[in-house]
């Protein structure tokens, strides 16, 4: 089996960290040969590698990615991966063969792989149509800018982002509020009551006064002996309770 070796550039080395999680696991045969923090790092690594993929943020020091697409060696396949969708038109001319919006998915991130897959082997040569794909990024964008799709941690010395997809749930705390993800634990100073305004409805239910949850982690919901609802989320053993002013959400369910 032939490997295929791909370049990552994004001027956020946690984002940079994010996306190579995800390919390791959504296309494990796919061999990251290098990462560049800037547009003239990224095309010394294209230069070097020779990759037949690179997943490029546009708005990078240096170059811009659709700079370093365009000297990039013939046969290397664009992927823009950007917070910003003005640029799509511009993406396309350089060659790009998909564009995907911040937060990258895993869902969209498989969808693009799956394309990228046919083109590297030959069974696709025939490119998605344009106006196609620049309608669903423009739908995607509306939303993406309408709610929350960050937060900013302080990680020992340093700030991390962390993607709300990640979080389980928020919880006040004293001045602070907790954010949960499934192998770590933060402190924000946002309020719930930030959040809620902040944060997509149909991603995040308020239980309780002092809880959001993700409701993509619920892993089961339960009566408890009073006649309330607990919930366990996915890789929790931590069990939340749903109160009485929130309880009308899940009898509906």
């Amino acid at each position: 089996m032939k490997l295929f070796k791909a370049i990552i550039a994004d001027d956020e080395a946690a984002l940079r960290d994010s996306l190579k999680r995800k390919l390791s696991v959504l296309w494990p045969e796919l061999v990251i040969c290098g990462e560049a923090g800037d547009g003239l790092a990224a095309l010394k690594l294209g230069k070097t590698f020779l990759p037949d993929i690179a997943f490029l943020d546009i708005k990078m020091p240096g170059l811009s990615g659709i700079e370093v697409a365009k000297k990039l060696p013939e046969n290397c396949l664009p992927v823009f991966i950007t917070a910003h969708d003005e640029f799509a038109l511009r993406a396309f001319e350089a060659g790009a063969i998909d564009y995907i919006l911040k937060p990258v998915t895993d869902d969209r991130l498989e969808m693009t792989l799956i394309r990228l897959k046919k083109r590297v082997s030959g069974l696709s040569s025939t490119p998605q149509n344009i106006y196609e794909i620049l309608e669903k990024f423009t739908f995607t964008t509306h939303k993406s800018h309408m709610h929350l799709q960050w937060i900013k941690v302080q990680h020992k010395d340093c700030i991390r982002l962390i993607s709300v997809s990640e979080v389980l749930y928020f919880k006040a705390a004293d001045k602070y509020t907790i954010v949960k993800t499934s192998g770590e634990e933060f402190l924000i100073k946002k309020t719930i009551k930030e959040l809620v305004a902040e944060l997509s409805p149909d991603q995040f239910w308020q239980i309780h006064r002092a809880t959001l949850v993700n409701i993509t982690n619920i892993h089961k919901i339960t009566r408890s002996l009073t006649g309330g609802f607990e919930l366990q989320l996915k890789d929790l053993q931590e069990i939340l309770t749903v109160s009485r002013s929130y309880s009308h959400i899940f009898k509906q369910m």
